[in-house]
């Protein structure tokens, strides 16, 4: 019972300390009836952003499991980032993430939403559930 304890504690300590963001921008995946939509434009568009601005690492976190269809958010770190490489990355997020709710194919897709103006901090983050590092 003690290891249980003691592997949990380690474990929780290192995730939360490991992170180097202070602050995160919320993007979450909705459901309609038949499941979220892609997360590939804004992931996309992630990508695109870190090599044309020269950002060595880009902390982007995912909690999954929020709903019977499989809803979850992602939440990308913007500490590393100056003024206006954010208000860039806040403008093109907004940009993808409208293009992607207005081009959907089907209705019964879900969709993305995305509050430029909402700032999700580390302490916050400590209450999420099913929270991990997002890789693809």
């Amino acid at each position: 019972m003690k290891k249980i304890i003691i592997t949990t504690a380690l474990f929780a300590f290192t995730f939360f300390y490991s992170q180097k963001n202070q602050n995160y921008l919320q993007i979450s995946y909705g459901s309609v009836c038949c499941g979220p939509p892609s997360d590939k434009p804004v992931i996309s568009f992630l990508k695109e952003f870190k090599n044309k601005s020269q950002i060595k690492s880009m902390e982007i976190l995912i909690e999954k499991g929020r709903g019977r269809e499989g809803e979850y958010t992602l939440y990308v770190g913007t500490d590393f980032l100056t003024k206006n490489q954010k208000k860039r990355l806040v403008r093109g997020l907004t940009a993808a993430i409208s293009n992607q709710n207005n081009s959907k194919k089907n209705q019964n897709v879900g969709n993305v939403f995305f509050d430029s103006t909402a700032v999700v901090t580390q302490s916050e983050l400590t209450d999420v559930k099913n929270l991990t590092i997002y890789k693809k």
